[in-house]
């Protein structure tokens, strides 16, 4: 089986995750400095948020050379040592591809902007005004306000679907395509394990560029992009052949390279990226759990859905937090993010952890003083910006979490001197001591890392399922209420708890009434 059907990958905002130079920023020697850390956790894949060379407009999502490394997080040679200890540690390290967008700053877009006949124009989408001027259609940032700015120079107005520092560039042109092609090659030759793509699914645009529809859900109290619908600035028919582009660059280097895709689609429109004849992402993330209402019967849906939406021979993958969305921590509760934590690493299929989210990281005041996020400098309201999920790791008791040596650039939990990893090291009840028994348990057994995903139950607040491979039975008992609840009637009678949320039981046989305490997931080996 390949590598990445049975990795559990990790996710690194490297801004976030170490500081070795004091400057109150991460960088990748901090990265390099607590791969053993990750071993330790028991993780099998890192996933590096952009340290590319940017201005830092989007922080590194506003990439101006896609082919180093920006001095903010060191030079090339820190991370080539990087990519050598974590393969020597048996670490993958997956990187963070933005083909959507460049930074205005980029060489590509100098030339394109500096007149109509450069030959770098048709990289970039320019548009005439609209009859009687204006933009050239309805099409919307999303960070909110139109996606077109005008440049006074050439008299025509470029489209960017985020901030005006990151013009879309146009991958209907084969120069563009080539050129995004040939970055793939450079980091694949320096040995890298995969890409991430982000917002995969925006790389083709609607030729005739028509308005999109109103969105008939919105109430007005939402972000500006979701007034309208996005049926023609994203997910559009002929971005199949751009993804299928992309992984035969990919697969170039041998077939246990991986691609991955961030993709904020209904599960029908999800689906399509796995591409025909599974030819195109290997993993489109799943982002279902993200936004799924958190009950035994709801998250049992999530999972039979998404089961069977899958075509033949796709493998599953799950994801419970990342750097654009609230952390699990703040979506479940405290109490409920063991369950969370047992939930995603005993499904079927490869998931993806967030830097954090192993301590129980939930949600970090960040004053308005010390609001660094774009997109929440330029919008407001309740579910606009990303700052509180992208604070610095908590390491130690030390004043700045053993982050850095000086004031953080975004702020620290107020529990840091108790939520860190020194701390709950030490904890055997600690959320990240269950998570490592989770990781190590999860490598030691075949039905979970590769067996089938059998529903057994979702009622009375309880989820329970099986998972099986070979003569291997292996059965999920998940309480996500805060009372106590009983099972019966799963044949559980001869089977013995091998682990629980709350650090104890194991060895226990189970009975014909398995009791649960509030909060509780059970593990239990069928005989």
């Amino acid at each position: 089986m390949v590598w990445w059907k049975k990795a559990v990958i990790y996710h690194i905002y490297p801004r976030s995750f170490q500081d070795s130079d004091d400057d109150g920023v991460g960088d990748l020697k901090g990265v390099r400095d607590r791969l053993n850390y990750l071993v330790w956790l028991g993780v099998d894949a890192i996933w590096l948020s952009p340290f590319y060379k940017s201005p830092m407009k989007d922080f590194g999502y506003d990439v101006s050379d896609y082919c180093d490394v920006d001095p903010l997080f060191g030079a090339i040679d820190c991370f080539d040592a990087l990519l050598t200890e974590a393969h020597a540690r048996g670490l993958r390290v997956i990187l963070d591809f933005v083909p959507n967008h460049s930074s205005n700053q980029h060489p590509w877009f100098l030339s394109s902007r500096r007149s109509r006949d450069d030959p770098k124009r048709d990289w970039y989408i320019w548009r005439d005004p609209a009859p009687g001027g204006g933009p050239p259609n309805n099409w919307v940032s999303h960070f909110g306000g139109s996606g077109w700015t005008f440049d006074e120079e050439t008299q025509q107005y470029y489209y960017h679907a985020f901030l005006e520092e990151q013009p879309d560039l146009n991958w209907r042109n084969l120069e563009v395509r080539n050129a995004m092609h040939n970055v793939l090659r450079f980091w694949l030759k320096r040995g890298v394990d995969g890409f991430r793509i982000d917002v995969a699914s925006h790389l083709v645009k609607d030729a005739a560029f028509r308005d999109n529809p109103p969105n008939p859900n919105y109430d007005g109290r939402g972000p500006d992009i979701q007034r309208l619908m996005q049926t023609y600035s994203s997910d559009r028919p002929e971005v199949q052949e751009i993804i299928a582009g992309l992984r035969h660059v990919v697969d170039e280097f041998g077939g246990d390279r991986l691609l991955i895709g961030e993709l904020y689609l209904s599960l029908d429109r999800l689906v399509r990226y796995y591409g025909e004849g599974l030819r195109g992402l290997h993993l489109p993330f799943n982002f279902q759990l993200l936004d799924a209402r958190w009950s035994a019967d709801d998250i049992r849906r999530v999972i039979e859905k998404y089961e069977a939406a899958l075509p033949e021979g796709a493998w599953p993958n799950w994801v419970l937090s990342n750097h654009d969305r609230p952390r699990v921590a703040v979506r479940v509760g405290e109490a409920q993010t063991p369950i969370a934590a047992m939930l995603v690493l005993t499904l079927r299929g490869t998931p993806t952890l967030y830097y954090g989210d192993e301590i129980g990281l939930g949600n970090v005041p960040v004053p308005p003083e010390r609001t660094r996020d774009t997109w929440a400098l330029r919008e407001s309201g309740p579910d606009v910006g990303r700052d509180p999920s992208r604070t610095p790791m908590q390491w130690d008791e030390g004043p700045f979490a053993g982050f850095s040596g000086r004031e953080p650039w975004l702020p620290l939990s107020p529990d840091h001197s108790s939520r860190n990893v020194s701390v709950m090291r030490d904890d055997e009840r600690s959320i990240l001591l269950l998570v490592r028994e989770l990781l190590h348990y999860r490598r030691g057994h075949e039905a979970l890392e590769r067996g089938a995903w059998r529903p057994l139950r979702s009622d009375d607040d309880v989820l329970a399922y099986e998972r099986v491979f070979g003569d291997e039975r292996i059965a999920i008992l998940l309480n996500f209420s805060n009372e106590p609840r009983c099972v019966e009637g799963l044949g559980l009678d001869s089977a013995e708890i091998a682990l629980s949320t709350h650090a104890d039981r194991k060895g226990e046989r189970a009975g014909e009434v398995v009791t649960l305490r509030p909060d509780e997931g059970l593990i239990l080996e069928r005989p």
